[in-house]
């Protein structure tokens, strides 16, 4: 069986610990080859970080902490102390073991969604019989069965059947979502229901779980500004430790008189305690775990410098529709003048043979509260006006407002009306001849969780702004609801691009949350882009970070847990310097000795990786707090 390496790193551990122990025994008792036993514990504590520095040496011309460890063990047995030589190893390799666990901790989601990955299907032929075959083999249009309980193998659209499909590894979402004809499906997630069919729509490299996987692993590759300045720091480090060593020796020796033995001893000790270990692993391990955290609840850091910068954001700008609304209108008002239960069925006939949106979400609204059904209607749709009909003799239509101009509208029920438009609802009016029977507000309103996560940006002191293309007074009426501070409507593209290139200047860091084509450019150009998982594929290419569920909650999840992130990098960076700086000093003044100095400075660098792990602990949400709009509206959507 071959050994993983983390399980390497543990044997090395456990090693290094029996022979040291036994050398330790072997010293007390007198036996004259003790030495032999403290050797193997530092040969098979010490001997893979050893290599690993000597090949970086080689390799990048960059000395690093490996190095000094090896040097200081050495050293430690040229003085003949065989014992804290071999517990410096041991505690060396005791906290690489532990950085190995937390970096295989850390990327475990994209361990575990690499073998929720299905590797075969079972391709459907023109009789229905089924042929298993690679995923990598599916063409777009081939049709694929997926039993109950099985991984739906790839991206496609469901042709026949309705089921529950788990959907936590690509939304992060735990309520499994219900599918039916003609929803769109994605492989990786399980189906929970019956056995469906489904029609491949993308090739196996370019699924949205694919997408996941490479943006999750280039993340955890990519380090944060904070791991690059002390990656850099590291190599300048090791050199002025490595002349300071040589001063230690001969200054006390030459000038202070202290004896050979004991310069060159605290020369070892130094070695020892200015080594940068916790420093080094201040910054690295807490991102990979942030970044871990991120993934297991949706959302996609694309490398860690963009996680690491959102806790410095100033200003924030969304795009409306479909971001901070939900992109479909739902029925917010509606009004009838008369008798309205032949009128609700007529209507709903009307506008079944509609595709139009608005068409859509009276259908929605009123499809419950019908008792007839006018299937035979013949319904003229006239462009640019709305739809009419003719039954019994009786002539409907629905509209515009224009579509039946002979229609004298009394002034106390035209300020109602202007009052809806001026709301930013779009209006549609039910006509029975020449008679005003109903008339309905229209809005795309905002999702429950939009003015919660508006709040919190703003109670944070970070400029919001809506950025949007539609038309001035919807843009006001949902963005007075959000109580955001700045508006832009009628914007093309390019107005979006200017803008947010504008506020970048002005804020520094600044965001741009979008999820359509028109919002790539303007996502390109923020200082953090921030894409809707459900939005267009180049806006999710363009981004630096992706919200796989179509949750803005998740966005303020990622901010709380970027300045969390800060909080741990800082604490971690101040505590091992402070260490090192008290470890140096107190070597100097001959207050400690090698084991104590052993103890402080790997100690330290164990506490500051458990401190990292902090990270995958799950920040707590807020609760969406109530709306203006009817409960009926946004349970509609």
């Amino acid at each position: 069986m071959k050994l993983t390496e983390e399980k390497k790193a543990i044997l090395s551990t456990i090693l290094c610990l029996l022979f040291m122990m036994l050398g330790f025994i072997l010293e007390k008792n007198g036996v004259s080859f003790y030495p032999i036993s403290f050797i193997f514990a530092i040969l098979f504590g010490g001997f893979k970080q050893t290599k690993e520095g000597i090949i970086e040496t080689v390799e990048n011309k960059r000395l690093n902490v490996d190095l000094l460890m090896a040097l200081a063990a050495i050293g430690a047995c040229i003085i003949g102390n065989w014992f804290e030589g071999a517990m410096l190893t041991f505690i060396f390799c005791l906290s690489g073991a532990l950085e190995e666990y937390t970096t295989n901790k850390s990327k475990k989601e994209i361990s575990s969604l690499m073998n929720m990955q299905p590797e075969t299907a079972l391709l459907l032929n023109n009789q229905g019989k089924t042929t298993e075959i690679a995923v990598s083999e599916l063409k777009i249009g081939d049709l694929v069965l997926v039993p109950k309980g099985a991984s739906i193998p790839i991206d496609g659209i469901l042709c026949a059947g309705s089921s529950t499909i788990d959907e936590a590894a690509i939304t992060g979402e735990s309520i499994p979502s219900e599918k039916r004809k003609e929803d769109p499906l994605f492989g990786g997630t399980i189906n929970l229901g019956e056995a469906i069919t489904m029609s491949v729509s993308k090739n196996s490299e370019d699924t949205l779980f694919a997408k996941i996987i490479r943006l999750v692993d280039e993340a955890q590759n990519t380090p944060s500004q904070t791991a690059s300045f002390i990656e850099k720091l590291e190599n300048i480090y090791v050199k002025v430790v490595l002349i300071a060593i040589p001063l230690m020796i001969l200054i006390p020796y030459l000038f202070l008189g202290w004896s050979w033995n004991e310069s060159f001893y605290r020369g070892m000790v130094l070695l020892v305690v200015a080594s940068p270990c916790a420093l080094v692993a201040s910054a690295t391990p807490a991102t990979l775990a942030a970044i871990s955290n991120g993934a297991r609840n949706g959302v996609l850091f694309k490398g860690g410098v963009y996680l690491e910068n959102l806790a410095s954001l100033k200003a924030i700008a969304f795009d409306k529709t479909g971001t901070l609304t939900h992109g479909v209108p739902v029925v917010t008002d509606s009004v009838f003048l008369t008798n309205n239960q032949d009128a609700i069925n007529i209507l709903i006939a009307m506008e079944r043979q509609s595709t139009h949106p608005l068409a859509q979400a009276i259908i929605t609204h009123f499809d419950h509260e019908t008792t007839a059904n006018y299937e035979k209607i013949e319904v003229k749709n006239i462009i640019g006006f709305g739809m009419e009909t003719t039954l019994d003799d009786t002539t409907w239509r629905v509209g515009k407002n224009s579509f039946n101009d002979q229609t004298i509208i009394d002034e106390s029920l035209n300020q109602t009306i202007e009052k809806l438009q001026n709301d930013g609802k779009t209006v549609i009016y039910l006509f029975k001849n020449q008679e005003l029977i109903a008339y309905f507000g229209l809005l795309d309103i905002p999702k429950p969780e939009a003015k919660n996560v508006i709040a919190y940006f703003k109670e944070n002191g970070i400029h919001t702004t809506m950025i949007t293309g539609d038309h001035d007074k919807t843009a006001t009426a949902v963005a007075n609801e959000l109580d955001i501070d700045q508006i832009y409507a009628n914007c093309l593209p390019e107005d979006k691009t200017v803008l947010i290139k504008e506020q970048k200047a002005k804020y520094g860091m600044n965001a741009m949350v979008g999820d359509g084509i028109n919002d790539a450019p303007a996502l390109a150009n923020a200082a953090i882009g921030v894409a809707m998982g459900e939005g267009t594929d180049i806006a999710m290419d363009v981004a630096d970070m992706v919200l796989m569920q179509n949750d803005l909650e998740k966005l303020q999840m990622s901010h709380q847990l970027s300045k969390k992130l800060k909080r741990i990098v800082t604490q971690n960076i101040a505590f091992s310097a402070g260490i090192i700086v008290l470890l140096v000093l107190s070597n100097f003044f001959q207050i400690i000795n090698l084991p104590l100095g052993v103890i402080g400075h790997e100690g330290s660098t164990i506490l500051v990786i458990l401190n990292g792990l902090r990270m995958l602990k799950t920040i707590p949400g807020k609760k969406p707090i109530a709306k203006k709009y009817s409960a009926q509206a946004v349970e509609l959507v």
